[in-house]
């Protein structure tokens, strides 16, 4: 019963509407960030691993190692160069 009833306290202090909005920005915020590493992030990194590994387009690549290879790349070079900014 005293769950229930904190519950209740918590419930009609307005403290669910402040979450409720916190949920919904960050949506909103999330979507904003996968726009961001999808279109300007990730081809601005896959550039230099697409030119290290001798190839002009992604459409050049064969098969999912090859992709995964290159994908991975881009991560390591990402994380070192995040490590590198601090």
């Amino acid at each position: 019963m005293g769950m229930m009833k904190d519950f209740k306290a918590f419930a009609l202090k307005g403290n669910v509407i402040d979450l409720a909005v916190a949920v919904i920005i960050g949506a909103a915020f999330g979507a904003i960030v996968s726009s961001l590493v999808d279109d300007v992030i990730t081809p601005l990194l896959l550039a230099p691993a697409l030119k290290f590994a001798h190839l002009d387009n992604i459409d050049q690549l064969t098969g999912v190692r090859k992709v995964w290879e290159i994908y991975s790349a881009v991560i390591k070079l990402s994380l070192l160069l995040l490590y590198c900014s601090f």
